[in-house]
């Protein structure tokens, strides 16, 4: 109430709300996003699997299969890093063909690994196994039975074992600086190994 005039004065005032970034949001769409820029990140190790017990191998007739033994030239893989993210390309350092997934679920071998079809995501999960997902198809993984043979993305979840998988270093081969941050586990597995047992050299 002004005393002088005797009526109500009112004051409207008017308030931009401004709604904080989703930063997990941001975070998922800039790691689905191809780096076209950066440096690209390239390393080189096996894939243990834990079914099999034994490496993937990427073969010269574009087929994959999980059935190398440790140090085996075709189970030595490159990995190329994809995105800002933990997407990445994996081709077989003896033939330079890509692991891929065609829209049937298959993992096959192209030359050319340019497609979204031949990009996968690591997921490290809580018993320390790493799982590979399809990025072109989501909730498809890379997977293997008992016996080493592809299995089919369609019928895979990431809680089982045919999709769980041990990042380690060539036999022979040095760990580098690029190298060192990552988990390389380089003793001798078998397949009733249960749980994996971690050495870290601080």
């Amino acid at each position: 109430i002004d005393p002088c005039k005797g009526y109500n004065v009112i004051l409207l005032h008017h308030v931009t709300i401004q709604s904080s970034p989703n930063f997990t949001q941001h975070v998922r769409e800039q790691s689905q996003v191809t780096d076209q820029v950066s440096r690209r990140l390239i390393r080189t190790y096996q894939l243990y699997s834990r079914t099999s017990g034994k490496h993937v191998q990427v073969l010269s007739n574009k087929k994959i299969n999980a059935m190398a033994e440790d140090g085996d030239a075709h189970a030595k893989l490159i990995v190329e890093t994809d995105t800002f993210g933990s997407r990445v390309r994996i081709k077989g350092a003896e033939t330079g063909y890509y692991i891929c997934m065609n829209k049937r679920g298959k993992l096959i071998g192209k030359r050319n690994g340019k497609g979204k079809d031949c990009v996968f995501t690591e997921i490290v999960l809580e018993n320390n196994y790493t799982a590979l997902q399809n990025a072109k198809y989501e909730g498809w993984y890379m997977a293997f039975t008992r016996r080493g043979r592809p299995r089919k993305g369609s019928k895979t979840r990431q809680h089982q074992r045919e999709v769980h998988f041990m990042k380690r270093l060539p036999k022979g081969h040095q760990a580098s600086e690029q190298h060192r941050h990552f988990e390389f586990i380089n003793y001798p597995f078998n397949r009733r190994t249960k749980r994996t047992r971690y050495s870290s050299s601080r």
